[in-house]
């Protein structure tokens, strides 16, 4: 899709313009056409226009030089990234729904602090000519928006180029999420990713199979796929632009389908365990957002993929595994198998010598009972990064919530037949595996983000979300 900046002498069948319940007359700001403002103004006379948040009132009339979708905010003082994100996105599908190529898109009365609402505007766009199934659902062509006067050509530009490649990586992130588990297997993986080399000379991609993890000694990652006939990837994704600058490292949980294991999961919404690669797939996003934006930063993306199967091969509880690190593992639950692929990658991954490490992982249920759907768990061993990721989590509306890693949760861990369990005990499941993950980045500046609620939606809207691209390029593009 094409996105212009709009210009007085543009005429256009059909405009976007947003309007607040508490600012109505804010309207006559965004009417070129003195014959529509004359019939909008009798229509928020008559109240059939109220502004209302999720509200859509349309002027129709072949008269009119144009014809106008007004979109309700609510209140201007209450606006949020979420609910302006929500009310485009509903918009865009309404106006699908008609066969209009081109609009025009008003967001020079649009304010929300900290939110570039043009970068958001494009991604929310773009995101609308998904489908995985690859069904013509949009017929927009062309969105031609108005922006205030302060924004010039050039920062228009940019915005453009950087929120399209954001917005690439997140379909990519979401196609991946949305394969069916029988195609998207850790070999799939490993091949999608490989095919981004050939896209970007940017990149550079290293897959790593089961006996070069073996001569890794890489014990807790193999031990999660050696149920499964599919053979488990290490992969390696780089790009670094920059001579002698650290990178920053971001590690991805791809299990492709999570059974449980010998300790099998319940099997109503069973399917949804495709998604338990999400976190992997997040990553290969970000790296093909970097890529085609030519970020100057150094980016290494590690993507630790397994498929988690029952099998008389497959991992018992009680079994013990020697990790790359040397730490010692209990296995009591093999439905706890995220926390066992990404702390050998984690270990790999100091080898690069990163300024951070970030992991991304549908780790727990318990995040998900704990914090719904909306934010991602946060947890940290270093208050700086805490408040980076927290700072771009703000600007792009990709929520986090901070969850404590106290001495108490890491007592959870202890066993006497092991270094340590791979589970606590009832309570906190999301923190004492995060717990858990953090005795393999004790001397790191390490993150680790539980996306286990955010990674995709469930019923009606089912498919992946892409969570968390947008928090992801936005940390990498900002942390220079």
């Amino acid at each position: 899709m094409k996105y212009t900046r709009f210009s007085k002498n543009d005429k256009l069948d059909y405009n976007l313009v947003f309007v607040y319940e508490d600012k109505l007359s804010g309207v006559n700001k965004s009417i070129g056409c003195s014959k529509a403002l004359k019939d909008i103004k009798k229509a928020v006379s008559q109240k059939l226009i109220c502004g209302k948040l999720g509200s859509m009132e349309m002027i129709v009339s072949t008269m009119y030089d144009s014809n106008y979708f007004l979109i309700g905010l609510g209140k201007k003082s209450e606006l949020t990234i979420q609910k302006f994100e929500k009310y485009l996105s509903s918009v865009i599908k309404k106006i699908n729904k008609y066969d209009i190529g081109k609009i025009s898109l008003d967001l020079s009365d649009i304010t929300i602090k900290n939110y570039d609402v043009l970068k958001g505007s494009i991604i929310e766009f773009e995101k609308s000519n998904y489908n995985f199934k690859n069904n013509s659902i949009n017929h927009l062509k062309e969105c031609f928006i108005k922006v205030p006067n302060n924004i010039t050509k050039k920062a228009f530009d940019d915005t453009k180029r950087i929120s399209l490649a954001i917005a690439h990586g997140l379909n990519t992130a979401r196609k991946l999420g949305d394969t069916p588990p029988n195609i998207c297997n850790p070999t799939f993986l490993a091949r999608e990713s490989k095919k981004l080399e050939k896209l970007h000379k940017n990149l550079k991609v290293e897959v790593l199979d089961e006996k070069q993890m073996r001569a890794l000694k890489m014990g807790s990652l193999l031990s999660v796929s050696q149920g499964s006939t599919q053979p488990a990837k290490l992969v390696i994704i780089k790009y670094t632009p920059l001579k002698n600058k650290q990178p920053i490292v971001l590690v991805g949980k791809g299990i492709t389908f999570d059974t449980g294991g010998i300790s099998l999961k319940p099997s109503p919404s069973m399917d949804e365990m495709k998604y338990d690669m999400s976190g992997a797939g997040s990553v290969v996003g970000t790296m093909q957002a970097c890529a085609e934006m030519n970020l100057k930063n150094n980016v290494i993306g590690i993507l630790a993929c397994a498929e988690n199967m029952p099998s008389g091969v497959a991992t018992r509880p009680g079994d013990v595994v020697k990790s790359m690190s040397g730490i010692t593992i209990e296995i009591l639950n093999t439905d706890a198998e995220g926390r066992l692929v990404l702390c050998d990658a984690l270990t790999f991954s100091k080898k690069y010598k990163p300024k951070y490490i970030l992991d991304m992982a549908t780790l727990t249920g318990a995040c998900l009972v704990g914090l719904g759907k909306y934010p991602s768990g946060l947890f940290s061993n270093n208050s700086t990064l805490t408040q980076k990721i927290k700072k771009s989590a703000d600007v792009t509306g990709d929520r986090v919530w901070e969850l404590p890693l106290y001495s108490d949760y890491f007592d959870e861990l202890k066993t006497n037949f092991a270094d340590i369990q791979n589970i606590g005990g009832r309570y906190g499941g999301a923190i004492t595996a995060a717990a858990f993950l953090a005795n393999f980045t004790k001397d790191e500046k390490w993150a680790h983000l539980d996306i286990a609620g955010t990674a995709w939606e469930s019923g009606n809207d089912k498919g992946s979300t892409g969570r968390p691209v947008k928090l992801l390029t936005d940390f990498v593009m900002t942390n220079k």
